[in-house]
């Protein structure tokens, strides 16, 4: 099967720790906070909600305060998934959430203003 989604990145700097913003981005808890109503975890499998409705995505990999990767359970697109990477910029020590995702053509815009007010959520839980 072709994928018909197409990756892009989106890059934010944060006012924040590594290890922080990492928390925010890796646990139930923190990713309760922002991106979604409400996340429940069982191992690998994440559960996220929003307004009563449910997806479940896998943790692919991750390593700490670097980045996290997951992959929805119910996305037949075997190459795409999402991922949240923190970089730290080596002379200004700015630290820079970067977000990896995939969308069709039609609904890019839709999905890069989702994941902008989501991290505006984010931004004003860490004040940044």
């Amino acid at each position: 099967m072709v994928s018909d989604k197409i990756k892009y990145e989106l890059e934010f700097v944060m006012k924040s720790s590594a290890s922080l913003l990492y928390k925010y981005l890796a646990t139930p808890g923190g990713l309760g906070e922002w991106f979604a109503d409400n996340v429940n975890s069982r191992g690998e499998v994440f559960t996220f909600i929003w307004d009563g409705s449910e997806e479940q995505a896998k943790l692919i990999t991750k390593k700490r305060d670097q980045f996290i990767k997951f992959k929805w359970l119910e996305d037949e697109d075997p190459d795409a998934y999402f991922e949240f990477r923190i970089e730290i910029d080596d002379i200004t020590k700015d630290v820079a959430l970067i977000i990896t995702d995939f969308a069709d053509e039609d609904e890019m815009e839709e999905s890069k203003m989702l994941w902008e007010s989501q991290v505006d959520q984010l931004h004003g839980l860490i004040g940044g």
